[in-house]
């Protein structure tokens, strides 16, 4: 009687068949999580060392453009692919990339990270280009083949995004007469909006499952309309129209997205660490929202209501989800100590330090940037130091994953 192997069990070469077995190759988020925490620990650092000229020499695309695309499309595209690479395998029942297809994968990757530096421009957007339509056909595939219709348009925003990453290069090199900020500005909408729809799916369920008797069902009706006013006060922003209608739109998205939060009663979670920071990071969302609206009328500096949503929201959920989904899938307990709690006090902190501060007082925004880059990068490292050793181990309950 013969026994059928995996395709890649068929391949006879010992290199490969160790590779399929390693264990920082076994699921997505291993190798992922260690290269978006890496580049969030040094890229911002080097990006005010730049900013400040203490550094002169300069990456391939202009300082600020490359700082502004590497946290989107570097560390945030980093940890969404590898938690869909991940959640796609438990959502369909199917194999995802392991092995040597996630390690070349992560190679693209850290290519194009490494490209940004040191190379060429043409050769930085070739390399860069080319990891998210990959990963975005490869889980579009899984979702399709299992019938999972439930998560096609996170698929479908992984695709938006390959678009929008393509046409920030085109501008960028002088092929198009776009503004490349306005492409970058639409991959953090995008980003918000994958955000916005995981959040309403795990911050409740995890706050309820953690929480005797408390029971969070969704009001269908508030779900779709803060989807909706959130994507569409967002893509007027992007679009430039500065108008009351766009002021508008972004005030009613906070308002939704706050008044949704309010339902998932964040203040259980005050003596549970790995549920507040969610909760607390999801608030900058409503805050990054209405600081866009206050900008339409010139009260504040648009650039506080990005880095609201880019520190504030996106850093703060991807720490929040680096440590939970690690630890699940690593086999440890869902519980954290006084490391992990520095690190979310951590980036709250440099959200607040690179947010609030300079708003109330604008002559200590240089003091205020140096530190928020450093409590930020004083985050990841300690995620490093402390996720590292597992992620390159295997599962505690001895499971594969």
């Amino acid at each position: 009687m013969s026994t059928k192997l995996p395709p890649i069990q068929a391949v006879s070469s010992p290199v490969l068949l160790a590779l399929h077995g390693l264990p920082l190759l076994r699921l997505g988020f291993r190798p992922f999580y260690i290269g978006a925490a890496l580049v969030a620990a040094l890229a911002v650092p080097l990006w005010v060392a730049i900013f400040l000229g203490a550094i002169t020499w300069l990456p391939t695309p202009p300082p600020l453009l490359w700082h502004a695309h590497e946290m989107l499309f570097g560390f945030a595209i980093a940890v969404i692919v590898g938690f869909l690479m991940t959640a796609g395998k438990a959502w369909t029942g199917l194999p995802t990339p392991r092995g040597p297809a996630l390690g070349a994968l992560v190679l693209l990757w850290l290519a194009a990270r490494v490209a940004a530096l040191v190379a060429p421009y043409p050769v930085f957007a070739v390399l860069d280009l080319a990891l998210l339509p990959a990963v975005g056909v490869i889980f579009l595939r899984l979702l399709l083949r299992s019938r999972n219709m439930r998560n096609v348009p996170l698929a479908v925003i992984l695709l938006l995004l390959s678009a929008v990453n393509l046409v920030f290069h085109l501008s960028a090199s002088g092929v198009i007469g776009l503004a490349p900020m306005q492409s970058l500005y639409a991959g953090l909408a995008l980003i918000m909006m994958i955000e916005c729809v995981m959040a309403g799916r795990v911050v409740p369920a995890f706050t309820a499952s953690a929480t005797p008797g408390l029971k969070l069902e969704p009001v269908v009706w508030l779900e779709r309309a803060t989807l909706a006013a959130t994507a569409v006060g967002l893509a007027l922003w992007v679009s430039g129209w500065q108008s009351g209608v766009t002021m508008a739109a972004l005030a009613l998205a906070s308002t939704l997205n706050l008044y949704r939060q309010l339902r998932w009663r964040p203040l259980v979670t005050r003596d549970r660490p790995i549920l507040w920071i969610l909760h607390l990071a999801y608030l900058w969302l409503p805050i990054g929202l209405a600081l866009l609206a206050l900008a339409q009328i010139g009260l504040v500096a648009a650039s506080a209501g990005v880095h609201a949503l880019a520190v504030g929201t996106t850093g703060g959920l991807i720490i929040g989800m680096m440590t939970r989904t690690a630890r699940g899938h690593t086999g440890r307990p869902l519980t954290v100590g006084p490391a992990e709690v520095a690190a979310y006090v951590l980036v709250m902190g440099a959200a607040v330090l690179r947010v609030l501060v300079p708003m109330l007082s604008p002559s200590l925004y240089v003091t205020a940037l140096v530190a928020a880059a450093a409590a930020w990068s004083v985050a990841f490292v300690i995620y490093l130091w402390r996720y590292t050793p597992w992620l390159m181990s295997t599962r505690l309950d001895g499971k594969d994953g």
